[in-house]
């Protein structure tokens, strides 16, 4: 069976998160971090967790270690990003692949040409579309307003935002959340898939109705 026919309460999800070295003029993003986590459906909560931090040919800027606190000196004798590749193989072959604003995951992981991972799908305009109420949607914004935010926690202890391990986490977290919340484990992942904002917004009587089990924020 293929990913996209396998019921949604049954199919590996896989988040992967990356921070970066940071833009500068006249070159190239790099990854400086990366973190996966797998959520295996059902009422399990995410594990099979990975971190590492990645070696740069880019010195990390400072905006960029403002956000993370990753230095040069922390990635200095980490791998290559190349040498990750039966790690990162190991978690998300197989799975639908999971991100909040995916397109710098997308982009980093074209570092494995014809990897062949997904399908994929984006948080994002899964949180804009239930939660439009929010003053931006960011991953930090919208599992706190959900208070989701000690859960994470729970499953990262001595980590915190933008670390790529806990955004992994904390992004399966917000989706596992909404798959219960709105009884969306019954479906194929490729009709999941397809559910566009419209569709979502079709929920919103199920969200309702749910606000006493934990959906707090952009009612």
């Amino acid at each position: 069976m293929s990913v996209l026919d396998t019921p949604v309460r049954e199919a590996a999800w896989a988040a992967v998160d990356f921070e970066s070295a940071g833009t500068a003029p006249g070159r190239t993003d790099e990854p400086v971090q990366v973190g996966i986590a797998v959520w295996r459906g059902g009422d399990a909560p995410p594990g099979d967790f990975f971190r590492s931090h990645v070696r740069s040919g880019a010195r990390i800027t400072r905006a960029a270690r403002v956000v993370h606190g990753i230095t040069d000196e922390d990635v200095a004798s980490a791998p290559l990003m190349a040498s990750l590749w039966p790690e990162v193989k190991s978690r998300l072959a197989g799975a639908a692949v999971v991100a909040h604003g995916a397109g710098t995951e997308r982009r980093f992981l074209r570092a494995f040409p014809l990897h062949g991972f997904g399908p994929w799908i984006d948080t994002l305009p899964i949180a804009r579309a239930l939660l439009p109420n929010l003053p931006d949607h960011a991953l930090g914004t919208v599992v706190g307003a959900l208070g989701l935010e000690d859960e994470v926690r729970g499953l990262c202890p001595r980590l915190s935002w933008h670390d790529a391990l806990f955004d992994a986490v904390a992004c399966l977290v917000f989706l596992r959340r909404m798959v219960h919340q709105l009884d969306l484990g019954g479906m194929r992942v490729g009709q999941l898939l397809g559910l566009d904002a419209t569709a979502y917004r079709r929920h919103r009587g199920v969200l309702d109705a749910a606000r006493g089990a934990g959906w707090q924020a952009g009612r």
